[in-house]
């Protein structure tokens, strides 16, 4: 999988796109719009992707009763973070600024990542 070309993508489709990590096969690719300070830490950030992956397989437990999950959003106080699957066990994590517009830039990151799961 192309994992820097989906994170400069998703970089490009939204200006306040802060963050994106693409975590495959256990191994996190990841980049941050340049000129922007990282609220976390390296090690913060695996161990936030760690508990998402959890998160993200107890989803999927319910996934033949309420359909498969397309993304999960979360809302902090400085940012929103979005999780959504890529390929068979693979996570994208985008983090924005709060002032972003959600459904746009949802749609755009969604297209991006069908692109890559053919």
């Amino acid at each position: 999988m192309e994992y820097e070309k989906i994170c400069d993508e998703i970089l490009q489709c939204d200006k306040k796109i802060r963050y994106v990590g693409v975590y495959d096969y256990g191994e996190l690719h990841d980049k941050l719009r340049p000129g922007i300070q990282s609220f976390l830490s390296k090690e913060e950030t695996e161990l936030s992707l760690s508990q998402a992956v959890y998160r993200w397989s107890t989803r999927k437990k319910t996934a033949n009763k309420i359909g498969k999950p397309i993304f999960a959003l979360a809302k902090y106080e400085k940012i929103f973070r979005l999780t959504f699957p890529i390929g068979g066990a693979g996570l994208v994590l985008v983090s924005t600024e709060l002032d972003v517009n959600l459904n746009e830039s949802t749609e755009k990151i969604l297209e991006i990542i069908n692109k890559y799961s053919k």
